[in-house]
């Protein structure tokens, strides 16, 4: 697969990270996601999807084209 067709993700922080356990804010800021709405494109790839789950009620996640 060539790099122009490796499908990406956006990640978006919908929900506060205060009140969430130190686990959960470092796995946000690890994917560079510090304020409400601010997003991130991502390659699509297991380890991302990983780190998203981790913090899923607190993200979105969407395929971007």
């Amino acid at each position: 697969m060539t790099k122009a067709a490796e499908k990406k993700i956006r990640i978006t922080l919908r929900r506060s990270l205060a009140s969430r356990p130190w686990q959960q804010r470092a796995t946000a800021r690890a994917l560079g996601l510090n304020k409400i709405s601010q997003s991130r494109i991502f390659p699509d790839n297991p380890q991302v999807r990983g780190m998203a789950q981790h913090i899923i009620h607190l993200v979105e996640v969407e395929e971007v084209k």
